[in-house]
């Protein structure tokens, strides 16, 4: 910052160390990428009008549309651009689409730059570089800089797929088991399309002139295997898998065990298998961000939404972190991006968590022993979708109850602490928070699906067959699998509707209770029990396809 000028809080930027976390040491002389967005050229219409339309009366932007009445003004920009100037840093990338000015330079002159101390932490196994307090802007750039990030990188997101405890070995462990008992533990599964079909989604669509995108924030696939899993589930025409990056460098980066904890690539194989094999016709656009920080999370997610080639309709997210660990700046610039995606006609689908209403696992020594949920299912322009565990005969569902196997361990849903109550909600019978007791706020998740371990998902990565009876590994569960589950439905129903169905809650909320959901009326997850019509576990349960369709079109 230049001497005398004058410098103001940047509003929302608040961090504080990770619990018993301990400075290390200096950070690395390397330069390193750090992301300013800035206001929008002219704020975006509210979308409350819209949202009580139906699908064949609502007009979307195109995304050049959005851009050019939404996106930056190039005033602001070109003030962000002499602000790094002044104070020793590169600008390598400016994106008016996006809001964006990317910057390069090193921690000395950032923390001039923006007021920070910044510092190598040490929490536990989380090594970061991080700053406590706020970033300070000056004030000519105050109510034009909406965020920075990147400047701390900490860890947030976390993938939410779940291998059922003490079933899972890893490579060479089943050698030495008694695999007759593995094998007799072991669930058979089901396949994604088997799950369509008890759930009736809507037949003869397949997603045909869809696009769904998927966003991953680590790991990768290898298309071969993939064509292996679609041949083996008997489509004929396999969905169209490509790989996007943005330009903070995250490629598609397979490994090589599937059971190292580490590796997230079975995220990636199950969100694609999922939804592929739902709807082939659709094409699959991967988006992957190099981290799961604040700024990676954000930046794949504008890449999706400024994406003017692929123009996906429907994405796909099944990472995700405890609200309170977000800073307000990061929820706050999220939830721009998910009413951008309202106007564009994006639906949005997003997993509830793995961790029951405390969305913290119980061991976490970040866990405070309350009630969270989840970012970004919490934002009320997402679809946030939660988990059941169900028993099927070969033809029907015979039983479906709320996914729970013990104390912080099932699926993720509460009361937001952040978001206000949405009106699509008003009438949804939303509690106010367990714990700590509060105002009635935004109820998460809003539908559900398959979650469960013991009812989970077949699926095959980096040559690891799930369920293995003879290693002793299960099927993959978790509410990943419940974002692609509904990505593939609304692809099939935006087919059948003839265009994107879009910001899809408000819809949800007003059909008809009879038929369209199964209503999940047993268990809890933790602080909540599932009841009758709406609840904090299940939303408002699991779909009938085909009569989601029917109500959507009527």
């Amino acid at each position: 910052m230049n001497a005398g000028q004058k410098q103001t809080k940047l509003a929302g930027s608040t961090k504080h160390r990770l619990p018993n976390a301990e400075v290390v040491g200096e950070v690395p002389s390397a330069e390193f990428r750090v992301t300013v967005t800035v206001r929008r050229r002219n704020e975006l219409p509210s979308i409350e009008a819209q949202s009580k339309q139906k699908p064949g009366e609502r007009t979307y932007l195109t995304r050049e549309e959005h851009a050019e009445r939404h996106g930056a003004d190039p005033v602001d920009i070109a003030r962000v651009e002499a602000f790094a100037r002044e104070n020793g840093l590169r600008v390598t990338d400016r994106n008016p689409a996006q809001r964006t000015v990317t910057l390069s330079g090193t921690a000395p002159a950032y923390s001039k730059a923006f007021g920070v101390d910044l510092k190598m932490y040490k929490s536990g196994e989380v090594a970061y570089r991080g700053r406590e307090g706020d970033i300070l802007i000056p004030e000519n750039l105050q109510g034009i800089v909406t965020s920075v990030t990147g400047l701390d990188n900490r860890p947030f997101a976390k993938p939410h797929y779940r291998i059922q405890r003490g079933t899972a070995r890893a490579a060479g462990v089943g050698a030495t088991a008694d695999r007759s008992t593995a094998s007799a533990s072991v669930p058979a599964g089901f396949t994604p399309p088997q799950l369509a079909s008890l759930y009736n989604f809507p037949k003869n669509l397949d997603g045909t002139g869809q696009t769904i995108a998927i966003l991953e924030l680590g790991g990768g696939f290898h298309p071969a295997e993939l064509t292996t899993y679609f041949q083996n589930l008997g489509i004929a025409t396999p969905p169209s898998v490509t790989a996007a990056t943005y330009t903070n460098g995250g490629t598609n980066s397979p490994g090589t065990n599937a059971l190292d904890p580490n590796n997230p690539d079975v995220e990636v194989m199950l969100d694609i298998e999922v939804s592929g094999s739902i709807a082939p016709g659709a094409k699959i656009v991967v988006y992957f961000a190099p981290d799961t920080t604040d700024q990676s999370f954000l930046g794949v997610m504008n890449a999706i939404l400024t994406d003017t080639v692929n123009k996906p309709n429907i994405v796909s997210i099944s990472w995700g972190g405890p609200e309170d660990e977000a800073t307000a700046q990061f929820r706050n610039e999220f939830d721009q991006l998910l009413q951008s995606a309202a106007s564009l006609g994006v639906t949005v689908c997003v997993a509830a968590g793995d961790n029951g209403s405390a969305d913290f696992a119980a061991d976490d020594p970040n866990w405070d022993k309350k009630a969270h949920v989840d970012f970004p299912a919490s934002d009320p322009f997402v679809l946030a979708c939660g988990g059941t565990q169900l028993t099927a005969s070969s033809t029907a569902i015979t039983e479906e109850v709320v996914w729970d196997d013990g104390k912080n361990d099932g699926t993720g849903g509460g009361v937001s602490r952040f978001f206000a109550l949405p009106s699509y909600q008003q009438n949804a019978g939303v509690p106010p928070a367990a714990d700590p007791t509060g105002p009635v706020m935004r109820g998460v998740p809003d539908v559900a699906g398959d979650a469960a371990p013991a009812s989970g998902y077949r699926i095959i990565c980096d040559g690891t067959s799930f369920p293995d009876p003879s290693e002793g590994i299960p099927p993959v569960g978790g509410t990943s699998a419940v974002a692609p589950l509904w990505a593939g439905l609304l692809a099939r129903i935006n087919q059948g509707l003839g265009k994107p169905v879009g910001f899809l809650n408000p819809l949800l909320y007003a059909t008809p209770e009879d038929g369209t959901f199964r209503d999940i009326t047993s268990g809890k997850n933790g602080d909540y029990k599932a009841g009758t019509g709406w609840d904090a576990c299940t939303g408002l349960g699991t779909p009938n396809g085909q009569n989601l369709l029917q109500s959507l079109t009527s």
